[in-house]
């Protein structure tokens, strides 16, 4: 498990970080999730000891992660796959790292073929892809088969086999009761693979609920009908602040919002109203984090091309 309690980090007049408290619990994925220049990485490396904090303490299973006696057992953690000797081997790579912690060759072996990586083990990392790099960086977040996994952006620059395969591997991490926290931008791929979100932006936490908790942050839910009959159709669920409206160019889909599917689908029974299709839409993870950050995104795009000139119906 891992504890952050009031952390903060300045840079001179700078915070980074700013009085964040969250819990990342076991037997779940976690998804650490924030615009760029929210204070991730700087959390990061203040769990693993790498900075200190100017106030505040993060404890990975109960204290500081200095304080254990074999950290690489108790936090494997990614957050820079790049890290690496360039001309020594992905194997010898594994091995000095597991020798600062007496953890067998048998192990390096192991978490070789768990990455996939043991037919090119004894090639030099330097000259190995972004996926490869990426892959030797998580297997050396396993090396000590730690009780918490912690990684950054772990599916950059794999191919789409390797990122069904690292979202099983967290998954199959956390059902052996393992903590396990992944900070990615892949919205679509988060919604994937984790079941609990800590959102954060300018160092502030933002959200810390579950998955189910962020769907509900969505603005109202709309269900889509699909029926020939519409004007029976808007007879039927009127009322209630229930709202209908029509898609432009067809004629028989339809948007209610106001009401849910459960109920929608009996009223148009008990009507008598032909059905086609009975959909609930919610938004996505990524609509719903814009909505959450938009006043803590720090680094703002702007569209540089012209406008183009507004039209109107004749």
């Amino acid at each position: 498990m891992i504890e952050v309690t009031s952390l903060t980090k300045r840079y001179g007049e700078t915070v980074a970080v700013d009085d964040l408290s969250f819990t990342v619990r076991p037997g779940i994925v976690t998804g650490f999730l924030g615009p760029n220049g929210a204070g991730k990485s700087t959390t990061m490396r203040m769990i693993l000891g790498l900075d200190n904090p100017s106030q505040g303490r993060a404890t990975v299973n109960g204290r500081p992660l200095a304080e254990h006696a074999a950290p690489l057992t108790e936090l494997g953690a990614l957050l820079e796959a790049r890290a690496i000797h360039p001309q020594r081997s992905a194997r010898n790579h594994l091995r000095a790292l597991a020798a600062t912690t007496g953890i067998p060759d048998r192990r390096v072996d192991e978490v070789l073929g768990i990455v996939g990586l043991d037919e090119v083990a004894d090639r030099a990392a330097g000259a190995f892809s972004l996926g490869m790099g990426q892959r030797l960086g998580i297997a050396s977040a396993l090396l000590g088969d730690p009780e918490t996994v912690m990684l950054d952006e772990p599916v950059n620059g794999l191919d789409p086999e390797g990122i069904r395969w690292i979202r099983n591997l967290l998954k199959e991490l956390a059902a052996e009761g393992r903590t396990v926290f992944v900070s990615s931008h892949l919205m679509s791929e988060m919604a994937l693979t984790a079941e609990h979100f800590i959102i954060i932006g300018r160092g502030r936490l933002i959200a810390d609920v579950s998955a189910a908790e962020l769907a509900a942050m969505g603005p109202e839910r709309q269900v889509l009908v699909r029926t020939p009959h519409g004007d029976r159709l808007r007879q039927v669920l009127a009322g209630d602040g229930v709202q209908v409206s029509g898609e432009s160019g067809r004629s028989d889909v339809f948007y209610v919002t106001g009401v849910g599917s459960d109920v929608i689908g009996r009223r148009l029974l008990e009507g008598g109203v032909e059905l086609h299709e009975l959909t609930p839409l919610q938004e996505s993870l990524e609509g719903i984090f814009m909505g959450l950050t938009q006043d803590a995104v720090q680094y703002q795009s702007h569209d540089a091309r012209p406008s183009a000139p507004e039209t109107q119906a004749a």
